[in-house]
């Protein structure tokens, strides 16, 4: 799907999450015990290290596990460095069978006063939670996306933003937060309400954090524009690590 457009974009924060007018956002030893317990430590290194064949995806506990729909193939996790902080690291899982693989990692950002389970217009911090992932666009052409794609000018940022947020929507892929499925991600409609937030996008990182996104290096944004498919029923766990194992 493609939406050409050049409808006049009007923001109001340099960052998505945020009401745009148009986008309504934006180590052996001789004592028998002490050898147990360097085996025991170094299996749990091992299985700390695995990326493949896991049982589960890592760090994440069974209250958001169990929200994860049955028919999900593919998780992005986003695993915040803490409640009030504005890093991450994303992680993009698969599953085979019955066992999920890890198949890429990034640097990433949130929002920029961390992490909230009740996100508000505004509040600069991201929503804790399991969302699905059904649409992409951006101000570029589609790079091969699986997910219905919508290229269009009003997806951009406007270029009285700080030069180094130019080109944050230049790919995006919206988190359903707050939003209609199989609509562009810039659609305004907020079934929840418009002091709920919305436009909360996987997007293109600036290099701090966000008004309510999750950012990434443009490489990362390629590979799962092309990597995240529809049939796989993608979706994105996220939150600061305490959020996600509670």
């Amino acid at each position: 799907m493609r939406i050409a457009g050049a409808v006049r974009v009007v923001a109001s924060a340099a960052a998505c999450g945020v009401l745009l007018t148009t986008l309504t956002s934006c180590g052996g030893g001789e004592d028998p015990e002490k050898g147990d317990a360097r085996s025991a430590g170094a299996r749990k290194d091992k299985n700390e290290a695995q990326t493949t064949d896991l049982k589960r995806i890592p760090d994440v506990g069974d209250r958001l596990r169990s929200k994860i729909p049955d028919d999900s193939r593919q998780v992005v996790a986003v695993y915040g460095a803490g409640r009030n902080a504005p890093d991450s690291t994303v992680v993009l899982y698969t599953r085979t069978g019955s066992t999920w693989d890890r198949t890429a990692g990034w640097k990433a950002h949130n929002g920029r006063k961390g992490w909230t389970t009740n996100h508000h217009e505004d509040d600069k911090r991201s929503p804790v939670g399991v969302f699905t992932l059904t649409d992409a666009g951006g101000a570029l052409p589609d790079p091969g996306a699986r997910l219905p794609y919508s290229e269009s000018a009003a997806i951009q940022a406007p270029r009285y933003w700080a030069k180094p947020y130019w080109h944050d929507f230049d790919y995006v892929i919206a988190i359903d937060y707050n939003r209609v499925k199989g609509t562009a991600p810039n659609d305004p409609t907020r079934p929840e309400g418009q002091s709920k937030g919305g436009s909360i996008w996987l997007h293109m990182d600036h290099g701090s954090g966000t008004s309510a996104c999750v950012s990434l290096p443009k490489e990362a944004m390629v590979k799962l524009l092309r990597t995240l498919d529809p049939k796989q029923h993608p979706v994105v766990v996220m939150g600061d690590r305490a959020s996600l194992k509670a």
